[in-house]
């Protein structure tokens, strides 16, 4: 059995003395990574800094109670990190001879058995209590041939990419836009897909579609540079709206989203599968370039960053907003990078300005081309600035651009 480990995650090893959970553990983790009463007297304060330094833990206990694991997993949803959950079910006969041939120290049968009780209980309900990932090997067998891989979390998977990057802001079916700002970029574009000879990548902030007049063509664009590894992208706000509506969710269908919906009615219903397979792999963030680079769509805290959690997707998808709505009847936005004291260099969009917004050790980048502004692009590592102007007013503001 594969075992898949997020890099930043609380691996709880679950089983009765003697089912080998320590042996297991120091085969495949490094020891400063295995917290036990051992090496730990406050352990589980050892699991909530090992987590807050963005560090796995793995708690080696027989973790047999609910209300143990519960805080564990808890641990894990307020440090935005996975909960794993390991179970070695080793036979009771074979862990009472294991406990028996350690001599005094052994625990007594009685208590082995009452394990074995618990540890049926915890089979039948391991599954509801939060963990992301539950392992359960059966027999000695299968925990010697089980293969422990440690696995980045989605907005990390492509950290150790350098570059170079050409990041745009939010298309809003801005096809032809788009394309012209792949030519100022350098990019080829007479091909079957776009090429850059200096081996850039693209990366899409999100917002692919709605509003303007070429959606389906945003997307497809994006879906193949994506899968030919020419491109990255991350979730923006219609994206996940429109992905809602693909899995059949109700929502609220504005203008913008009929203009796409009306588009996909003339697409097979493979293209409809394939889009709805995009957007949910999409990742809340990225961090590139060995971290001094993170794109997101709406922007994100510094505590976030590399992280992947319910709060972490619904800030860098939404930003952060007051609650409160304004004279326009839209959300009431704060202004994060404002407060953002952070090395790493965050780019995102969402909110359309007239200008690119620099400040602090961010930039946003969406000059609202659908409204009839530009689609800009940010040239990295030489944080160089391109955009070209909307050809038409695809879609009227409710509110002015800011800046203007």
């Amino acid at each position: 059995m594969k075992i898949e480990v997020p890099e930043l995650s609380v691996v709880v090893l679950v089983g009765v003395q003697g089912a080998g959970k320590s042996v297991f553990a120091q085969r495949w983790f490094q020891p400063e990574e295995i917290v036990s009463k051992d090496t730990c007297a406050e352990f589980r304060q050892c699991v909530a800094q090992r987590l807050q330094q963005g560090l796995l833990a793995v708690v080696d206990d027989t973790n047999l109670y609910p209300q143990t694991r519960k805080q564990y997993v808890d641990m894990a949803r307020s440090h935005h990190a996975a909960a794993v959950a390991i179970v070695l079910a080793t036979p009771v006969e074979l862990c009472l001879q294991r406990n028996a041939d350690r001599g005094t120290s052994a625990p007594r049968e009685d208590a082995v058995r009452f394990q074995a009780e618990m540890l049926a209980k915890t089979l039948r309900t391991l599954g509801s209590e939060g963990f992301q990932q539950v392992y359960v090997l059966n027999s000695p067998d299968e925990v010697e041939f089980a293969e422990v891989m440690r696995v980045p979390l989605p907005p990390t998977r492509f950290r150790s990419d350098r570059g170079p990057f050409d990041i745009i802001g939010d298309v809003h079916g801005c096809y032809e836009e788009l394309m012209e700002l792949l030519q100022m970029l350098g990019w080829r574009t007479e091909g079957a897909l776009p090429m850059h000879p200096e081996g850039r990548k693209l990366v899409f902030l999100g917002d692919f579609g709605d509003r303007g007049p070429n959606s389906v063509g945003v997307f497809r664009l994006a879906m193949q540079m994506v899968e030919a590894g020419t491109a990255y992208a991350v979730i923006g706000n219609h994206d996940y709206k429109l992905l809602r509506y693909l899995q059949g969710e109700g929502v609220h269908i504005p203008l913008g989203l009929r203009r796409t919906l009306d588009e996909l009615e003339h697409q097979p219903p493979a293209f409809h599968d394939a889009l709805r397979e995009f957007i949910q792999g999409l990742p809340s963030h990225l961090v590139l370039d060995e971290g001094r680079l993170v794109v997101a769509h709406a922007g994100i805290k510094q505590s976030y960053i590399g992280r992947e959690s319910p709060a972490v997707r619904e800030f860098c998808i939404y930003g952060e907003t007051t609650g409160e709505r304004d004279e326009y009847g839209l959300p009431v936005r704060l202004n994060w990078a404002e407060r953002y004291q952070g090395e790493a260099f965050i780019v995102y969009g969402h909110t359309p300005y007239a200008e690119p917004m620099w400040q602090n050790n961010t930039v946003n980048i969406d000059t609202g081309c659908v409204f009839g502004g530009r689609l800009t692009a940010l040239r990295y590592p030489e944080r160089e600035l391109v955009s070209v102007p909307a050809r038409e007013v695809y879609y009227l503001s409710k509110r002015p651009l800011a800046g203007e």
